[in-house]
């Protein structure tokens, strides 16, 4: 690391002012902030002093993803073979998947790094470090079979009219990865939703192999008068192999297991609110039981027992990586709960009355994204009143 450092400092004149790279002193300083603390730390004030900076607080999200990440690589290439009626070995299930999963990965931070570096060229600031966090969550919560072009697209979008038209990192209402899956979901739906876009089938697809994704299961066997739960399991789509995911779904969304590992992480690190993690799932568990209470009969979306919904979807991903997002999020205490039971019951109530949108949970964190500004003026407004009545 040493060489390193005595590289970085060996150019670091030619990016500051007045040097012949002083345009890209953004990306000089993106790098040398990455690998190596700020080289004038304050020494003393009244400020607080910390040595987690948001690089830091950035790099344990990625940490807690890798989880979800490497089972989802693994499982894109279990699918394929399942798909044959194979049964292929580890390193196999994985190069598949790497095969798929990396190209996602290189044009995200591709094209998500050249806006980045463009607008922080323009306003004269250093590269904001959101892009990291939004770089690994976006092949997340697609298909693995997504045109790369179409990725392109959609990562631009998410990161100009999601962030940078509000002013970068910090200053956006909505979450940048789920605006990018949201503009996918509208733009190209059938590259985004549908029985063939979870699985990377190979030449011979067994009959006996269904891509279709549980929710799908859920919706089809809904709308064909057939008991939800006995297609479900028809299907193979059990409670625990649904908990375990191997399951077609989104790349980092089918293995809940995968994701709670990632949500001790966050929580046991402070960086992710247990709050809304636990608020998200218990709104999401009572309103799944409100509705399996009124369900008038089990060929109903209502009749999906509610521990299921847990599992299902992308509910347990977003929960844990979306609605947590610390800028979009509701910021007191009390106002995070709220957020949180919302978000939970909200998704459900997408999913189970409108079949169009079985994957409510991103609908669901992007509108309570535009309401958490107000949960909090209400929290606040009410302390304040509350402590003013004992100054009387």
């Amino acid at each position: 690391m040493k060489f390193l450092h005595n590289m970085l400092e060996k150019v670091k004149h030619d990016f500051e002012k007045g040097g012949k790279y002083e345009k890209f002193y953004p990306l000089f300083e993106m790098t040398e902030t990455f690998l190596f603390l700020q080289p004038n730390p304050t020494k003393k004030g009244s400020h607080i002093r910390d040595a987690v900076d948001s690089k830091r607080f950035m790099t344990m999200v990625i940490i807690a993803l890798f989880p979800a990440m490497i089972f989802g690589m693994y499982n894109i290439g279990y699918q394929h073979f399942q798909s044959l009626g194979e049964q292929g070995s580890l390193i196999s299930n994985f190069l598949i998947g790497a095969r798929y999963l990396l190209p996602l990965y290189i044009v995200t931070f591709a094209v998500g790094g050249f806006w980045e570096m463009l607008f922080s060229v323009i306003r004269k600031h250093e590269i904001n470090e959101g892009l990291l966090v939004t770089g690994f969550l976006v092949p997340l919560i697609v298909p693995p079979t997504l045109p790369l072009w179409q990725l392109a697209i959609a990562i631009s979008f998410g990161i100009v009219m999601a962030k940078e038209v509000f002013g970068g990192t910090g200053m956006n209402i909505f979450n940048p990865a789920l605006m990018t899956r949201a503009f996918l979901f509208f733009a190209y739906p059938k590259q985004i939703s549908g029985d063939s876009v979870w699985t990377v089938f190979g030449d011979k697809v067994v009959d006996a192999y269904t891509s279709a994704t549980p929710l799908a299961v859920a919706v089809q066997s809904s709308t064909s008068g057939n008991v939800v739960v006995d297609s479900l399991h028809q299907n193979g789509y059990t409670l625990s192999n649904m908990f375990m995911g191997f399951i077609p779904g989104s790349i980092g969304e089918v293995s809940t297991a995968a994701i709670i590992f990632g949500a001790f992480f966050l929580i046991l690190t402070g960086v992710g609110s247990w709050r809304i993690i636990l608020s998200v799932f218990v709104g999401g568990y009572l309103m799944g039981l409100l509705f399996n209470i009124t369900s008038p009969d089990a060929a109903s979306m209502f009749a999906i027992p509610s521990h299921y919904h847990l599992v299902m979807g992308g509910f347990a991903f977003g929960a844990v990586f979306m609605a947590t997002d610390p800028v979009t999020a509701a910021q007191t205490n009390t106002g995070k709960i709220i957020y949180g039971l919302l978000v939970g019951a909200l998704a459900i109530l997408i999913r189970s009355l409108n079949p169009a949108y079985p994957e409510g949970m991103m609908l669901a964190i992007l509108l309570m994204n535009a309401f958490a500004p107000f949960i909090d003026y209400f929290v606040v407004e009410k302390n304040k009143k509350r402590r003013l009545s004992y100054a009387k």
